[in-house]
């Protein structure tokens, strides 16, 4: 076949189009379209952040003079808003950069910025350590902040771990050091970090632990100043003045004296040395302050802040602290303590109790001890802290309330109050000497017989009195419970014991007891500290225990009728815990000494709980009967000033009365009480009673005339 002629142009035009035919072809390179949407990505993701970071740091706060010069001091107000302290203030001592000791200073750096004088406000090294970790764990879990971060964080910013809130201190953070020299910076920070044992700022600490004022701050030894650098990160847990704090507050001061060793700032020799020496050599003790009023609320208001809002410091984060503090409610509580309206029996003599609203659980006031107990800030808050056996006070939370509540009991079921035992054997008793044999549930409460509590817990199954019980706040630190938790034989706090008794004041809603409204941070934020209401047991079963609770106080025969307020609907539990046979032979105490004794009441509006005994074992400290009715009197004392306008306690729906006992509606009566007999039927009675007893006399009388007559006809006869 022969091939067609093209002429040489013909043949070159032809390649031609041959070439651009395969230039067309020809697929492009992976990597050149990889990096053409690397660098559109890049452009896209760079965009965005470039908007983001403009959108976080467009509403950051301005760096403020004043609030870089003074810490952001916490107020506190009362219930009705009112300002009452303003915390945080109480002791503190400025002093500029040159006063501050070369020691302290090194220990400062090594343990939080060693970079200080080589970054702009942001160490970019720390910072991208930090990043590494947050991402690979959970945000906010490493903290890359230099002291100029810290300052502003303590300055201007809430504690919120959000990456808006970084970002912004970031720049502020470089705003700062272009405003600001490092030794003006480093002077901000050392005056405003808290360093416990109510030190605010190195000088107030200096005087606080070693006595140095701020003229004396070079006499710090090495070892001191490492100590004191430590408390930065947890001021509370590495404060060594706490005897419980000791190993840890040594390990501390000798990271802090590693880190500066690593940092070249003391040699190996320096640091051994000073590693031997005990983590409290120089100091003194604590100085007692005064002039925070109400110091005993304010402790319990601070500890549930610090518990809620785990990243705040009230002594410099400028908070507004809403309590539910009553302040004429807490002057009565004081006036008490004090000895002004209750005889107490010795300087020696303890009382706590709590007061609280009964429908929003509130705390309106609390006595947290007598004498050295009385104002410890810090330290301990019997009525928070206190843990004692509650006694008989337990029996409506423990026993008649789920016997109610699971079993569907009435006021009236019966049982049997005789000689008795645990399942392991041993002996129940009574604190009285006979038995009643078969008693309603009702007076078996209002006489507190222990022997009906253990048979009604035995119904009830202990799983069952557990669950109920732990609805209504109360605690188990080993999960177990046990027998003789039917008589009080666990422990419990004043503050717990309230809550409990407060669900049965508020028709079965339970409220955890608060001492805090609401916290207001410097930006507006709010954050409320009302704890969810729920609903534990039947209105029912509040309302049945209610009721039977008012014979404790009402009938002739309640143990604490001494507490009665007259017109007042007021109800409550005694309980008193005896010493063991041990304790008794230690001591020499009489059998019937006492350890603790409670009252627990309430009214529709307000309930209150009072633990009154001694703090420790021996030296006479026993309570005696007349002494166990102090806490009824301390209870009295408080709901006389308070329980007017109290309104009565209303049966509900599901409750129908019986001859004065309470069944629940729909439920199969287990036993109704003997009708009682009117008083009209009683007058009649008597008056057939008098009239037979009437014609009975005259028909002797005749028969006795007759009888007469035959004798002296007999005689005569005679």
């Amino acid at each position: 076949m022969t091939e067609t002629y093209r002429t040489r142009e013909e043949r070159k035009s032809a390649e031609k189009a041959n070439r651009q035919t395969r230039r067309i072809k020809k697929a492009p390179s992976p990597w050149k379209k990889l990096l053409i949407g690397f660098l559109i990505f890049s452009f896209i993701c760079l965009s965005v952040m470039g908007i983001t970071v403009y959108a976080f740091i467009k509403d950051a706060p301005e760096l403020d003079q004043a609030k870089l010069a003074d810490p952001l001091s916490s107020k506190f107000y009362d219930k009705d808003g009112n300002f009452i302290h303003e915390y945080g203030t109480e002791h503190r001592t400025k002093i500029s950069y040159g006063q501050i000791p070369k020691q302290l200073e090194e220990a400062i750096l090594a343990t939080e910025d060693n970079r200080f004088y080589e970054h702009k406000g942001v160490d970019l090294l720390r910072t991208a350590k930090a990043v590494f970790v947050n991402v690979t764990s959970e945000f906010g879990s490493q903290g890359g902040s230099t002291i100029t971060q810290q300052v502003i964080k303590n300055s201007f910013l809430t504690p919120e771990k959000t990456i808006k809130r970084k970002v912004q201190e970031w720049y502020l953070a470089y705003k700062l050091e272009q405003q600001y020299s490092k030794e003006e910076i480093l002077a901000m920070y050392v005056n405003k970090i808290n360093l416990g044992n109510r030190s605010y700022g190195v000088a107030a600490a200096a005087e606080n632990y070693y006595g140095l004022d701020v003229n004396e701050l070079d006499q710090l030894t090495l070892t001191q100043a490492a100590m004191m650098a430590g408390l930065t990160q947890s001021p509370n847990n590495y404060d060594p003045t706490k005897q419980e704090n000791l190993k840890a507050a040594t390990d501390r001061r000798n990271t802090v004296l590693t880190l500066m060793n690593r940092h070249g700032y003391i040699s190996n020799s320096d640091m051994e040395a000073a590693k031997q020496v005990a983590v409290t050599e120089g100091m003194i003790e604590g100085k007692q302050r005064t002039g925070m009023p109400y110091e005993a609320f304010l402790d319990a208001a601070v500890k549930e802040v610090e518990t809620k809002l785990t990243d705040v410091d009230i002594t410099k984060d400028g908070l507004k602290i809403y309590l539910t503090l009553d302040p004429e409610a807490q002057q009565l509580a004081d006036s008490i303590l004090e000895g002004n309206h209750v005889t107490y029996p010795n300087e020696h003599f303890q009382t706590a109790f709590v007061f609280m609203d009964s429908k929003t659980g509130e705390v309106r006031a609390i006595g947290s001890g007598r004498n050295e107990h009385k104002t410890t800030f810090r330290g301990h808050n019997l009525a928070t802290s206190l843990k004692r056996q509650p006694g008989s006070t337990f029996k409506p939370i423990f026993d008649y309330g789920p016997a109610i509540e699971y079993l569907k009991w009435s006021t009236y079921h019966q049982v049997e109050d005789a000689p008795y035992q645990y399942s392991t054997g041993d002996p129940i008793r009574n604190a009285y000497t006979n038995y009643r044999g078969m008693m309603s549930i009702r007076e078996a409460l209002i006489e507190s017989r222990n022997i009906p509590a253990l048979k009604t817990l035995e119904s009830v199954g202990l799983e069952k009195a557990k669950t109920f019980s732990e609805a209504l706040g109360i605690t188990y630190p080993n999960g177990e419970v046990y027998e003789s938790y039917s008589i009080g034989s666990n422990v419990v706090s004043p503050l717990e014991l309230a809550g409990a008794f407060g669900a049965f004041a508020h028709e079965g809603i339970y409220t955890k007891p608060r001492f805090v409204a609401k916290v207001e941070f410097p930006d507006g934020k709010v954050v409320d500290f009302q704890t969810e209401s729920k609903r534990v047991m039947q209105d029912y079963t509040a309302y049945m225990v209610t009721d039977m609770l008012r014979g404790v106080i009402n009938a002739p025969n309640g143990t604490g009728r001494l507490a009665a307020i007259p017109g007042v609907d007021l109800v409550g539990k005694t309980g008193t815990t005896n010493f063991d046979e041990k304790v008794i032979n230690q001591f020499g105490y009489p059998h019937n000494a006492t350890s603790d004794s409670w009252f627990a009441g309430y009214t529709t509006n307000y309930t209150m709980a009072v633990w009154t005994g001694y703090a420790r074992n021996g030296n006479g400290n026993y309570l005696t009967p007349e002494d166990t009715r102090i806490s009824h009197t301390i209870f009295k004392t408080m709901m006389q000033a308070y329980a007017g306008g109290s309104g009565r306690f209303e049966q509900p729906e599901s409750v129908e009365k019986i001859q004065n006992e309470l069944y629940i509606k729909g439920v199969e009566r287990d036993m109704v009480p003997p009708a009682p007999i009117s008083k009209k039927e009683v007058q009649k009675k008597q008056e057939n009673a008098e009239k037979n007893s009437g014609g009975k006399k005259k028909e002797k009388e005749k028969k006795e005339k007759k009888k007469g007559k035959g004798n002296n006809k007999g005689k005569e006869k005679d």
